[in-house]
């Protein structure tokens, strides 16, 4: 009888990831789980070291945890130099609900996920995001009052995107003065990808300046909105495919869809002076702001640009007020140049002068807000 050794197999256990390792850079993760509603959900929050963390709730049929987490972390952290680069005494946060925003909200689900918000008591304001609109948030409203951006019949400010474009507007007329010495818009080209709510605005408020507009939009409909309106200023609009936005040949290209669009295949047609956009993380690396330095493309750090609507929804926490919204926003222009110097001077990319001075704002307010106080400050008497 012959006998046969098999040879025992090693068994090489995957390495596992370590949650904690992933959001070490994080103050605080929350895990929200309601399996009567359907509510699955995490809240980051990244820094409250300038204040309670603020920033939107987003909706979206994420594949995994993991990728709704990773999606959190990444957004969380960016909402943290948002508030700092704006000037707001606000912290970084966000949230991600997973789901289908068509097919798996309902109201008994935004109310769970105002309490949750709720628990936190404070720590984390927040409102309307990709896959959420504000009747959502009425719902959750109900349940906490850490809510803003809510509509004006329930004592918010309203639609943020008008200050969201104001901002760009901002932004572009700081390009122009430092670009061409002449803040004017009218005298210049503009390409716009995207006309959702922000950059329909824009580019109204381009064409009442007189300017060449390039314009690109899946919405057929948007499309002949704003070339009727066009009729009716100064102004002049192209509509070209949405591929070709990119080598069109204008001034200033503006975002205002999707992120992650300067990257290695769209990068080498651009033939602007510049890039000024909505749209949040518009640089798929930060080696493509590198690129666009060393291709002499100017390039205005987009979470600067497209801080109106925070600057907004954070004013409204103490009281909707216009005129201070409109004041705070006309701010970007000051900022945007100023970094554009700065980058000049220190012959660095304008998203490391950006980030330099983010951390400068960070590590300047630590100190001074861990100081003991017998009250509450001014800036932090908000809406609870």
């Amino acid at each position: 009888m012959e006998v046969v050794f098999l040879k025992q197999l090693e068994i090489v256990k995957p390495i596992e990831k370590n949650t904690f390792e992933t959001i070490a850079n994080h103050e605080q993760v929350m895990f929200c789980n309601d399996p009567a509603t359907g509510l699955q959900a995490i809240i980051a929050i990244h820094d409250t070291t300038l204040g309670p963390a603020l920033g939107g709730t987003r909706m979206y049929p994420y594949e995994s945890v993991d990728e709704a987490l990773e999606d959190v972390l990444r957004l969380s952290e960016g909402m943290t130099y948002k508030c700092a680069a704006s000037g707001l005494d606000f912290g970084g946060g966000k949230a991600v609900i997973i789901g289908d925003p068509k097919k798996d909200k309902s109201p008994a689900l935004f109310r769970a996920f105002g309490q949750f918000v709720d628990s936190l008591n404070g720590r984390f304001y927040t409102g309307t995001d990709m896959g959420t609109t504000t009747d959502d948030f009425v719902e959750a409203y109900k349940e906490t009052n850490f809510i803003n951006g809510i509509p004006e019949a329930y004592g918010g400010s309203g639609d943020s995107s008008i200050s969201t474009a104001r901002g760009v507007i901002h932004a572009l007329e700081a390009t122009n003065e430092y670009l061409f010495k002449n803040n004017d818009l009218g005298t210049r080209t503009y390409a716009i990808q995207g006309l959702g709510k922000v950059g329909y605005k824009v580019a109204e408020q381009l064409l009442e300046a007189g300017a060449q507009i390039y314009v690109t939009d899946l919405n057929q409909d948007v499309l002949r909105k704003i070339k009727t309106k066009a009729k009716d200023t100064n102004g002049e609009i192209h509509e070209v495919e949405s591929n070709a936005i990119y080598s069109t040949n204008a001034d200033i290209f503006i975002p205002c869809a999707m992120g992650a669009i300067i990257n290695d295949q769209t990068i080498g047609q651009l033939k602007v002076r510049a890039i000024v956009g909505s749209a949040n993380n518009q640089l798929q690396t930060l080696n493509h702001a590198k690129t666009l330095h060393e291709k002499g493309i100017l390039y205005a750090p987009d979470y600067i640009v497209n801080a109106g609507g925070l600057i907004q929804v954070a004013d409204e926490l103490y009281g909707p007020n216009s005129k201070r919204v409109l004041v705070k926003t006309k701010a970007i222009y000051r900022s945007l140049y100023d970094i554009y110097q700065q980058a000049e001077m220190d012959a660095i990319t304008t998203v490391e002068a950006a980030n330099r001075k983010v951390r400068s704002v960070l590590d300047e307010q630590r100190n001074r807000n861990n100081f003991y106080s017998r009250k509450r400050r001014p800036k932090w008497n908000i809406r609870e």
